[in-house]
């Protein structure tokens, strides 16, 4: 066994390497950092499903599957990344799970951007059409599809480690992280490769929005430039956090190399790709449609202070009712 078997041995041995007061810490910042997300996502979901007005909207319906999608990957993420600072070895069979399970929904997030992207693009180019395009129908069709696509990466991550693990890994505990299925350097090099290869796809994507968007801004009138820049600074957003999402795929790579340097170093690179390149990137959402969509924060803001602004805020009163 190479790659991952030997780290996850050698973590193991390193455990009994004490770990300072600042690491613990760092810890419980990362703790109190999920936890705050967390309420904010989980407000922001239960502010969408309450009111209707938000419901039929697809724009909203993209913003509500991106706040599914990064909650489920932060809480699993922050179960993995304790049960390694602690090393806690578990079961193989249930790491490769989760880390399917954390492959699969990691891709979705990228994947809804692009889908957010289009949807301004059909909004501001095209807004006789955005009704028919986007129906029903399309965007149940379109929900799947973001579904199936995001699968493709894990699932050939999954069927190429159970072509070439041995008998004897499946009954074995490990320590259990995101690189843990590759247990070969080719493994490596597969993700890498798919994963680069949605990256360029998704990126050509945004830029292409972006060019015509922009476009669209400078042949727009006065009365619609104020919408229309406003699209071109959220698709910027988006593209800085398709950047942030997309360098994740390149954290094991570093921290394997920095592994083999000293083990505290790795436990502190880890710990900054955790925050830059996993929690900020899902930060991004609440915060280019929850804060910056007045429709939506006003709605949400009624429901973070029990409805005691009800009489305060006429807008939660007409327009979104």
């Amino acid at each position: 066994m190479e790659n991952s078997t030997t780290q996850n041995t050698n973590i193991t041995k390193q455990i009994g390497v004490p770990f300072s007061p600042l690491q613990h810490e760092k810890l419980f910042f990362v703790q109190v950092l999920v936890g705050v997300f967390l309420y904010v996502n989980c407000l922001m979901i239960f502010t969408f499903f309450q009111k209707e007005a938000f419901r039929p909207d697809t724009r909203y319906i993209l913003f509500a599957q991106t706040l599914f999608l990064d909650s489920i990957l932060m809480v699993m993420t922050d179960l993995a990344s304790v049960g390694h600072y602690f090393g806690y070895p578990i079961p193989c069979i249930p790491c490769v799970i989760l880390c399917v399970l954390m492959s699969w929904v990691s891709s979705g997030t990228p994947l809804t951007l692009v889908a957010m992207c289009l949807e301004r693009y059909v909004a501001i180019c095209m807004p006789l059409r955005h009704a028919d395009i986007f129906s029903s129908r399309t965007r149940l069709v379109g929900l799947l599809l973001i579904w199936c696509l995001s699968s493709i990466p894990s699932l050939i991550e999954f069927f190429a480690f159970v072509a070439s693990a041995p008998s004897s890994f499946w009954a074995s505990s490990i320590i259990c992280s995101l690189n843990a299925l590759n247990i070969h350097s080719w493994h490596t090099n597969l993700r890498n490769a798919v994963s680069q290869l949605y990256f360029l796809t998704m990126s050509a994507v945004i830029v292409f929005t972006y060019v015509k968007i922009m476009a669209a801004a400078r042949a727009a009138s006065s009365e619609n430039k104020k919408s229309t820049t406003k699209s071109v600074k959220t698709i910027v957003l988006h593209a800085f956090q398709l950047f942030l999402c997309s360098f994740q795929f390149w954290c094991p790579l570093i921290e394997s190399a920095v592994f083999e340097i000293d083990f505290m170093l790795f436990i502190n690179v880890r710990y900054s790709n955790f925050i830059l390149f996993l929690i900020s990137p899902r930060c991004l959402s609440p915060l280019i449609y929850g804060l910056r969509d007045e429709k939506f924060f006003l709605v949400m803001k009624y429901y973070a202070f029990l409805g005691i602004n009800k009489k305060t805020s006429p807008f939660f009163n007409s327009s979104v009712s």
